[in-house]
């Protein structure tokens, strides 16, 4: 039984293509590593003196050069072509990361992330481009889910190496790895991958969703409804960026190996138990369902935080359960805002949905770190248990006015352009 199940596992990426694969590759090579931004506010607020609310703000930065990188990858995707933009987002990313290694200062850092952010996010649309470009729609929600897969397993051992690094040499040594792997990532592109135009798909704008006629995503309130809620909840989570190291040095005092590897078992948890959770879920629970049950965990995740004593067994708890929930919310929200959508309006949809994850950056680590900093660690838990529970049953509100159809299940693969998840961000 157990070869059979792992026979079919292989089997489901048999037939992609050869280039799915080398971007797959590169993009494992890429997060492989990712150091700094696990460690970016420990760095700031331990190495550089600066304080919480100067480290939020300088997350919060991100937030907003991500929305900027997200915006220009798009355009300049279509503009100019995905290959240029991997390969300039790619080497310009790996020598600013560099670059950054060298600044003191505080204006100088926030000047630096945004730039950085701004590059590197430029490569999260662009590798949809390529992936679309070098697979067929029957494949294509196989290839995204093979570089998902890669990318988790890449911050799978960048933290977890990057925490040894930082003990041993220092966090210099982090700006160099991190810059070096971005720069390696680009030659392999540029060296292996060959452009290709998209082929051109039906794009008729008579599709129907759910049985509805086509519409703006402006004009779609249920939709709307749902990117708040999901706003909320990202919000939420991508703590774990974020506040969540500065407490784990802070509170429980950690070193920077031990850091890193909480950091690397929430990708190996997602590497190791998504594909499999995934196939059994969508046969067994509703859509949102599933997504209400993941912000519920992230609630659990931090608010267990607040149990005695705080130890490491506690922080390892609190990871699996921010990690299971991200199994449970991302994959059917993304599966969700897809079966929205046509050909006629899928680009609108997904870049509103994506945005979302980007206002989050920009929202959470500020008025996180000011929590932190003003009131304690333990505030800022319970606070985030309270706006999830907020959002599980704006979740499940919303699926009681909207009775989702019975085969809608299926109608959208939830692994399918899953979102570069906070961790999967930029390196």
């Amino acid at each position: 039984m157990l070869a059979r199940t792992f026979s079919n596992y292989l089997a489901s990426f048999s037939g992609l293509s050869r280039s799915a694969w080398l971007i797959s590759l590169a993009s494992f090579v890429n997060r492989s590593g990712t150091m700094v931004l696990p460690f970016m506010s420990i760095y700031l607020t331990t190495e550089l003196g600066f304080s919480l609310e100067q480290a939020g703000i300088a997350m919060t930065i991100f937030g907003f050069g991500s929305l900027t990188g997200s915006y220009l990858g798009g355009h300049f995707s279509d503009k100019i072509g995905y290959h240029r933009v991997l390969f300039w987002s790619l080497f310009l990313g790996g020598a600013l990361f560099i670059v950054l290694g060298f600044v003191k200062s505080l204006l100088g850092i926030y000047v630096m992330i945004y730039l950085l952010s701004s590059i590197g996010e430029a490569f999260r649309p662009a590798t949809m481009a390529a992936l679309a470009a070098h697979s067929t729609p029957e494949n294509r929600t196989r290839s995204y889910s093979l570089m998902r897969m890669s990318i988790n397993l890449g911050f799978t051992i960048g933290p977890a190496i990057g925490g040894v690094l930082a003990a041993w040499k220092g966090y210099q040594m982090l700006f160099w790895v991190d810059g070096i792997t971005c720069i390696a990532s680009a030659i392999f592109f540029r060296a292996l991958l060959k452009p290709k135009k998209v082929a051109n798909e039906s794009n008729s704008s008579k599709q129907v969703i759910d049985n509805q006629p086509v519409k703006s995503p402006y004009k779609d309130a249920q939709y709307l409804i749902f990117l708040l809620l999901t706003t909320l909840g990202a919000t939420v989570f991508l703590q774990l960026i974020s506040t969540l190291p500065v407490y784990y040095e802070k509170v429980i005092h950690l070193n920077e190996w031990q850091i890193g590897a909480l950091l690397a078992f929430n990708g190996l948890i997602v590497f190791l138990m998504e594909m499999p959770l995934v196939f059994t879920l969508e046969r067994k629970m509703k859509r949102m369902n599933c997504i209400a049950a993941g912000i519920l965990m992230y609630g659990f995740g931090y608010v267990v935080l607040n149990s005695a004593p705080q130890s490491l067994a506690i922080a390892v708890l609190s990871m699996f359960a921010l990690s299971v929930g991200e199994i449970f919310n991302m994959p059917f929200s993304n599966s969700f805002a897809l079966s929205r959508t046509t050909d006629a309006n899928r680009g609108k949809y997904m870049g509103l949905y994506t945005m979302t994850y980007s206002l989050a950056h920009i929202m959470g680590p500020y008025f996180s770190m000011r929590i932190a900093e003003n009131h304690g660690f333990d505030t800022l838990w319970y606070i985030s248990g309270a706006i999830c529970m907020l959002t599980f049953f704006g979740f499940l509100a919303m699926k009681k006015r909207n009775p989702e159809p019975a085969k809608a299940a299926a109608t959208t693969s939830p692994s399918e352009l899953s979102p570069m998840l906070p961790i999967e961000q930029v390196s």
